[in-house]
């Protein structure tokens, strides 16, 4: 961490971060409001998260991440931003959604760029892998969205092909989903096009 993010951490985390416990969260009292709820898994340095919260005050978001440096980088993002509409987890995605995220609550998922788990022996590990995706899909309302984008083609289509087998989920799109306009383009997307990695998209919405 740098010296600005152990600050941002020790100074911030008590009124932004959500303490992990083995209980279910109300968002009400979280939040104050009723508005709908999308969780990010895994954001990194939280610099998209912030500017997605940014451009919907009316929508609250909860990025869950196991970095201290990016918890930190996301916390000085809240307050330079005076964002209220982002609260942060630090903590394991699996249990958080297990223990505290109550069924059939959250109007979207947001997950860019996991890892790949590149080698064939380690795929298990990958996210969007069922039985994981029975679970993200017991979260969401009916009508809310997984939204994942990766740089990794093989993961793309091994991701599209295990949440179309997932029951309660379809597809926006026939393939994969066009470019959606609304999310910034993060520095570890720019390495992957660096890299002539391509940026693929899947949109997944659980059925009424």
């Amino acid at each position: 961490m740098t010296d600005s993010q152990k600050k941002a951490y020790a100074e911030y985390a008590p009124r932004w971060c959500i303490p992990y416990s083995a209980q279910m969260v109300s968002f009400a009292e979280v939040f104050g409001n009723d508005n709908p709820v999308i969780i990010e898994i895994g954001f990194g340095m939280g610099v998209a998260t912030a500017e997605i919260a940014a451009q919907n005050p009316s929508i609250n978001y909860i990025g869950i991440e196991v970095f201290q440096a990016g918890v930190g980088k996301l916390l000085n993002e809240i307050e330079h931003r005076n964002l209220c509409n982002i609260r942060i987890i630090e903590h394991d995605a699996i249990e958080v959604l297990e223990t505290m995220i109550p069924d059939s609550s959250l109007a979207g998922f947001h997950i860019f760029f996991p890892d790949p788990w590149q080698k064939k022996k380690h795929h298990k590990r990958r996210l969007i892998r069922r039985p994981r995706t029975d679970l993200l899909t017991k979260k969401l309302q009916a009508g809310g969205y997984l939204y994942m984008v990766t740089d990794w083609y093989e993961y793309a289509e091994d991701a599209f092909a295990e949440l179309s087998a997932t029951e309660g989920l379809c597809s926006c799109y026939e393939g994969f989903a066009p470019p959606q306009t609304w999310r910034p383009k993060t520095k570890f997307e720019q390495k992957g096009l660096n890299k002539a990695h391509r940026i693929t998209e899947l949109m997944f919405q659980r059925k009424e």
